[in-house]
């Protein structure tokens, strides 16, 4: 949590006048009592009323130069906690976007979720109130004991046995409690992934007709996590009785301290009135001081998850070389090597890849080898789960491999900037995923500066040109959120759009034409192929029609390359291929037989 108090940096003269106004609060707070015994030992006593009326207006005064002195203090304390929250979560979601694939599969988006919302707010109350009452509540306190002094020496003694032990109590509460409060937190991850994951996949859950075991495993998280609640509610809950308990005891023994004084001429009457409104103030404090603790417990747990993903370092590191300079650019010429002057360099080269996923135990591609020239066409198949995904991810470093090397342009991958390395690559991933927002809009993520003649001939290529011009306003349609107002092929069709006003050098559709028809397919194929720009595609896909005509075909098994070479080749050498081949071509299957 510590380390966060950076983001309180812009705000130092917030985090000095919000407390210096609440000490300046609680010192007229304590001068109440002592005008209010004056008020009893001068006033009425001598029956004074001009006196009494005078006293009247100075805690007429006190007040409300106390309440101008809090709401200031309020003030500055909410713009220092809002603009402390604002910059965390700034620095969060920064953070959180420089993670790799292997980072976010790692720590999961629902507990990241959690931390950007829930988390965040807590760490911000608990900066509020700690400016507000961190040093309010023990100021009064201690503040109370030593004017209580000033009144009598010997009745103040009873302060001093009654603070430590309300110290010890509110304390043990707080070191009892801040770990459970991070269970709590923890708890509160896996309601929200079980909801997240019943609302995404809604349909799934009532095409499959699991509503009733879903419901169960989500009473079961949310259960934990109110077993939780309760169990450190139950201990939290024992600072106020315990608290008052103390208190109203030591005002006991104050009165009848008090009484015996008094009979005795020591003390006066309205001393002991100001001797118990000093307890009394104690007693308020360190209420308001044990649900500080509370608040402040819960954003210390809440800070120190925070905390432990801002110091997750991505452990892939990006390298300096532009693709520009790499690719034979005059200005960097002096430091090219020959492979990259070299105008047939492959643009992109695997060297004896493996990559195996962080945790898993065995590798997920093994030994991959092969060249794609530039402005060729690559297709990648294989049964589920064979690696297709795991290779093409392996280009726009989405994943870095554990073993071999991947080249671009002759250039190991690693040593290119990963923002302009991934500039010039076009990535159509297999879940078609649409923002809230215009047509327009979406297509701007691939370029944002691209023109309408670029996105009208994106969406001409990717054949989402059809339904576009049928939609009102056409690149003005407003999508909804995930593209919840298109149809399936129309998301793949505006993804492959995105990808493609990029105008990519390596273009990949992984799996992105899954929804559309054969014609559809056929027809966004061959105007891939006759694009000016020539890019080199790779083409995942479970349909062999769809990568039957590229230059080389990739055929993986378990992880593994099964074969490579033409469609041609591969029907005559590659068992694997015929068999995925011959599996949706049947008739040719008979007729080869």
């Amino acid at each position: 949590m510590r380390s966060l108090l950076i983001y309180l940096k812009d705000y130092k003269k917030e985090t000095v006048l919000a407390p210096l106004f609440k000490m300046l609060e609680a010192s007229f707070e304590l001068f109440v009592p002592l005008v209010m015994a004056a008020v009893i030992d001068v006033g009425i006593a001598g029956n004074d009323r001009p006196y009494i009326i005078r006293m009247c207006l100075v805690l007429i005064a006190l007040g409300v130069i106390g309440l101008a002195c809090s709401i200031t203090a309020q003030y500055f304390s909410a713009r220092a906690a809002a603009g402390f929250g604002t910059g965390v979560r700034h620095a969060l979601f920064a953070h959180i976007q420089s993670f790799t694939f292997t980072e976010m599969d790692t720590l999961g988006s629902s507990t990241l979720v959690t931390r950007m919302t829930s988390d965040v707010n807590q760490a911000q109350s608990g900066v509020n109130l700690v400016l507000r009452l961190f040093l309010r509540s023990p100021f009064i306190v201690f503040g109370a004991m030593v004017m209580a002094f000033t009144v009598d020496v010997q009745a103040a003694l009873i302060f001093v046995v009654v603070i430590p032990v309300l110290s010890v109590i509110v304390f043990g509460v707080m070191l009892i409690t801040m770990p459970l409060y991070r269970k709590v937190q923890t708890n509160l991850d896996s309601v929200l992934l079980a909801t997240r994951e019943n609302l995404a996949g809604a349909r799934v859950i009532r095409a499959f007709n699991k509503e009733e075991d879903e419901r169960k495993r989500f009473e079961d998280a949310n259960q934990m996590l109110t077993d939780a609640q309760k169990f450190v509610g139950r201990i939290s809950a024992l600072m106020n009785p315990l608290t008052y308990i103390v208190v109203n005891g030591g005002i006991i023994v104050l009165i009848y301290v008090g009484a015996v004084r008094v009979n005795v001429g020591s003390l006066t009457q309205g001393e002991v009135v100001a001797l118990v409104n000093y307890m009394s103030q104690i007693l308020v404090e360190l209420v308001k001081l044990a649900n500080l603790i509370i608040t402040v417990t819960k954003a210390v747990a809440c800070g120190n998850r925070i905390e432990n993903v801002l110091k997750i370092k991505p452990d892939m590191k990006s390298g300096d070389i532009l693709w520009e300079a790499s690719a034979g650019s005059s200005a960097d010429e002096a430091h090219l090597t020959e492979t990259e002057k070299n105008a047939a360099a492959p643009a992109v080269e695997f060297s004896h890849v493996s990559l195996t996923y962080k945790g898993a135990g065995a590798e997920s591609l093994s030994d991959i080898t092969f060249r794609a020239g530039k402005g060729q066409t690559i297709g990648i198949i294989g049964g589920t789960g064979s690696g297709k995904s795991s290779l093409v991810n392996l280009i726009p470093r989405f994943y870095d491999a554990t073993e071999g090397e991947v080249r671009i342009n002759g250039r190991n991958i690693k040593e290119y900037d990963i923002k302009n390395l991934r500039s010039h690559i076009g990535v159509v991933l297999q879940k078609a995923v649409l923002f809230k927002g215009t047509i327009a809009d979406n297509l701007k993520w691939g370029n944002e500066n691209a023109a309408q003649e670029d996105m009208e001939e994106a969406l001409r290529i990717s054949q989402a040109k059809e339904f576009v011009d049928q939609k009102q306003g056409r690149l003005e349609f407003r999508i909804e959120q995930g593209g919840r107002n298109l149809s399936g092929g129309q998301k793949q069709r505006l993804t492959i759009a995105r990808a493609l006003v990029r105008r990519p050098e390596i273009l990949i559709l992984d799996d992105s034409a899954s929804a559309l028809d054969f014609a559809t397919d056929a027809a966004l194929r061959s105007a891939i192929h006759n694009m000016k720009e020539k890019p080199t595609v790779f083409i995942v896909s479970q349909r062999a029609a769809s990568i039957r005509f590229a230059d080389q075909i990739i055929v993986l098994d378990e992880g593994e390359m099964a074969g490579i070479g033409t469609h041609a080749e591969l029907l005559e050498s590659c068992p694997a291929y015929q068999e995925i081949y011959y599996s949706q071509f049947p008739k040719e299957a008979v007729s080869n037989g």
